[in-house]
């Protein structure tokens, strides 16, 4: 069962969502895309091994969390973040960010190299440095419209998420409409502008931790080619590749759950 709560955070209100494991492992704190909320990955959470603790937020702007008064950049969520599990009692985790989440979480793993054991990298690419989609595809990433509209995101469905979605694009609607909370426009603009400018690709060599990089082979927002490359430049690094689009972790579940376990265990 999913425990939710509010925590002052760096002045800000978080909303946060802990299912508490059987196991005694450290927990794995999941770092959301862009404009999703925590409930997003739920279909994740509810395949992945109940024995590990799972740590969910909404960053300020998104869901449940109110918007921030002034912009940030990703060294600050990732300070933030680190108070929040300290708060919770948690010195050492885990942590999978998904695409806009999975800069975050490489900036955490750079950022604190002691209490970041592992990292999942999903759906995600190196910041301004990487191999970026069509641009058609990344206009449509500029607005929120996806998330507000269930008939727009019903029709841009395919081109944007590819995979499952090519085929079910009704399904989007349930996935991005049932299990997600839409945040302020103003959150989801500062969102974008976090990671404006920002690159880990000169620092990957850096990030020392055991490194998952999971990728779907039709992503039209993230190109697979950026899953192989950080999968070059991480020195101790895994790379998955799933059959699914941009989305995978989510309409494949029940696949990538158990992959993202058994990282963990090893």
């Amino acid at each position: 069962m999913n425990q939710l709560r509010q925590i002052r955070v760096l002045g800000h209100s978080i909303r946060v969502a802990v299912r508490q494991g059987t196991g005694d492992g450290p927990p794995l704190l999941l770092c959301n895309g862009i404009g999703a909320s925590l409930d997003l990955l739920e279909p994740f959470v509810e395949q992945l091994d109940p024995a590990i603790t799972v740590v969910r937020f909404d960053v300020p702007g998104v869901g449940g969390s109110p918007d921030p008064r002034l912009p940030y950049r990703f060294a600050m969520v990732a300070h933030g973040v680190g108070k929040l599990m300290t708060e919770l009692g948690h010195h050492q985790y885990d942590v999978l960010g998904i695409s806009w989440g999975g800069g975050l979480a490489q900036q955490l793993a750079l950022q604190h190299p002691r209490r970041v054991r592992r990292a999942v990298l999903v759906s995600t690419a190196t910041g301004s440095l990487m191999v970026p989609g069509s641009p058609r595809v990344l206009r449509k990433m500029i607005t929120p419209q996806r998330y507000r509209d269930p008939n727009y995101m019903r029709e841009v469905a395919s081109e944007l998420y590819g995979g499952q979605m090519r085929n079910r694009p009704d399904e989007v609607v349930h996935v991005m409409h049932e299990h997600s909370r839409v945040g302020s426009k103003r959150g989801y603009l500062l969102q974008l502008l976090a990671g404006a400018g920002w690159s880990s690709l000169p620092t990957l060599p850096l990030i020392k931790q055991p490194t998952l990089v999971l990728a779907g082979d039709d992503d039209p927002i993230i190109p697979l080619v950026n899953a192989r490359i950080m999968h070059r430049l991480l020195p101790n690094a895994h790379l998955h590749v799933f059959s699914d689009g941009h989305l995978g972790l989510v309409t494949s579940a029940e696949k990538l759950a158990p992959v993202v376990a058994e990282f963990l265990r090893d």
